[in-house]
């Protein structure tokens, strides 16, 4: 949340106090006019036969129409014994013939009386009829036939709430009423702004939480994994998005710090192998030098048999510097992902054979042996002959330059569910335990009388790896060095 903002709790609870507010204002409007509907139905039902009761006066009509003297009394001990009632006399199309009302006061001299017929016709409750003393005003009334000597003479209509009770209630109660729906108003609002804070509150708790981890990973980095770990714990709990969100948040900060790792691990890797090139760089090159740097100096001095020693001595080294060379290149396409493997069907049997062809003089040099251990009916592997061939040619090289003269190197194939099992291991010394670690990632040299390697291993890998296998170093009691791989 930035500076001054509101956080996300603040902006819930804001939108749910208008929300609120609305739903107060709205429900106590509605409850309003729910209550003075349900009240001018009862008040029209109480009073369904005042009409009808007037209208059974036989003093209000004569044979030769209205008696105004026996109307004006009626109308004046109705005003008096209920001044809420307005009374008229109305013809049958809805004319008015007779009414009280102050002069100036009447504002209609015809009622509609399609309502007074729906009434009397036992229509729901309410009903509403024109009101004489307003020209929009409708309410509700009681309303009777008017008849003389079995004739219609017209209708008694009633007018319940009339413009004095009107004026009455509204000062008596305008106040009272307004003031206690906004007491009521503020008082739902009130106790359900509480609840609702308190709901977003622990609603909001888990996504707090996550944000304070969040803030931890934004300034301090990976260092705050640990010190964020129970923040986040706290967020995954329970169900929901939020949950989720957490959990989502925790599994990413464990891949990234998983990544970070193995990005440190690998930078550090590069940094030795980069040192350890150097090294083997350096040791033949200065060896290299100083030979040539001889010859120079004291051509005139050395012999023919001199002169072929120190050239010999200097062309082996150049020989291992091409062949560093040659490694770092390929090490680069495999890392790079230049060289991809072009997948075919063979058999691996005849592959170790060829292999074995290219070692027979420098074994027979050795007095080494040879040896491959296969079982007849082999299945055939699927991957690049190629690069399958570079990775028997580099164990086996290393193998044969690490044997004394008269061990043995032997490859073996055996089948398995997911395909062949090789294994290639010699009589040599073997490899210390110091360089088992990341004996695959980087060159590795040991002390005089131990086992080196340079990028032979490395390579090895990554073309196992290209293949979805791996390599392994096995530790076998009467062997020295015993290399396994999976083919499918």
């Amino acid at each position: 949340m930035k500076p001054g903002g509101l956080s996300l709790s603040q902006r819930l609870s804001m939108v749910f106090a208008v929300l609120l507010l609305a739903c107060c204002g709205a429900t106590a409007w509605l409850q309003m006019r729910a209550n003075g509907q349900h009240e001018q139905e009862v008040m029209q039902r109480l009073s369904m036969g005042l009409a009808a009761h007037i209208a059974a006066n036989s003093a209000l009509m004569e044979r030769t129409g209205l008696n105004e003297a026996a109307v004006h009394d009626l109308f004046d001990k109705l005003m008096a014994v209920n001044p809420s009632v307005e009374v008229y006399l109305l013809w049958p199309d809805g004319r008015i013939q007779a009414q009280a009302a102050p002069p100036g006061h009447l504002k209609r001299d015809r009622v509609d009386v399609a309502p007074i017929r729906r009434l009397l016709a036992g229509a729901p409750l309410p009903v509403f009829g024109d009101d004489p003393r307003s020209s929009d005003s409708r309410k509700v009334f009681s309303a009777a036939p008017l008849k003389v000597d079995g004739r219609d003479a017209g209708y008694v209509y009633v007018v319940l709430f009339g413009e004095e009770r009107d004026t009455l209630a509204a000062n008596l109660s305008a106040d009272s009423v307004l003031r206690s729906t906004l007491w009521s108003m503020a008082l739902v609002a009130l106790l359900g702004l509480i609840a609702g804070l308190a709901a977003f509150h622990l609603i909001t708790r888990p996504l707090r939480r996550l944000t304070v981890a969040v803030r931890h990973f934004e300034t301090d980095g990976l260092v705050a994994l640990d010190s964020a770990a129970p923040a986040l714990a706290q967020a995954c709990k329970g169900g929901g998005e939020i949950a989720a969100l957490g959990q989502a948040f925790a599994r990413m900060t464990q891949r990234i710090a998983e990544q970070w790792r193995e990005l440190t691990l690998r930078d550090q890797q590069r940094r030795e192998l980069f040192a350890n090139i150097s090294h083997d760089l350096r040791t033949p090159l200065t060896s290299l030098h100083g030979y040539l740097e001889t010859l120079l100096v004291k051509a005139d001095t050395l012999d023919a048999a001199d002169q072929r020693r120190y050239l010999e001595i200097a062309l082996d080294q150049s020989r291992k510097v091409g062949r560093l060379a040659q490694e770092l290149f390929e090490l680069a396409r495999l890392e790079y992902g230049v060289v991809k493997p072009e997948m075919e069907r063979f058999a691996l049997a005849d592959l170790v054979q060829d292999v074995f062809q290219k070692f027979e003089l420098a074994a027979e040099a050795r007095s080494q042996r040879l040896i491959p251990d296969m079982v007849p009916g082999l299945p055939v592997v699927t991957a690049d002959l190629g690069m399958i061939e570079r990775v028997l040619t580099n164990l086996l090289d290393n193998a044969i330059r690490h044997t004394p003269e008269g061990g043995e190197i032997v490859v073996q194939l055996r089948p398995e569910a997911a395909g062949v099992r090789v294994e290639v291991s010699d009589t040599g010394p073997g490899i210390p335990g110091a360089l088992h670690q990341g004996l695959f990632m980087r060159p590795v040299f040991s002390s005089a009388g131990g086992r080196a390697g340079g990028l032979g291993l490395v390579i090895v890998k990554r073309i196992l790896q290209l293949h979805g296998s791996d390599i392994q170093l096995l530790q076998r009691a009467e062997k020295g060095a015993v290399f396994s791989f999976l083919l499918m």
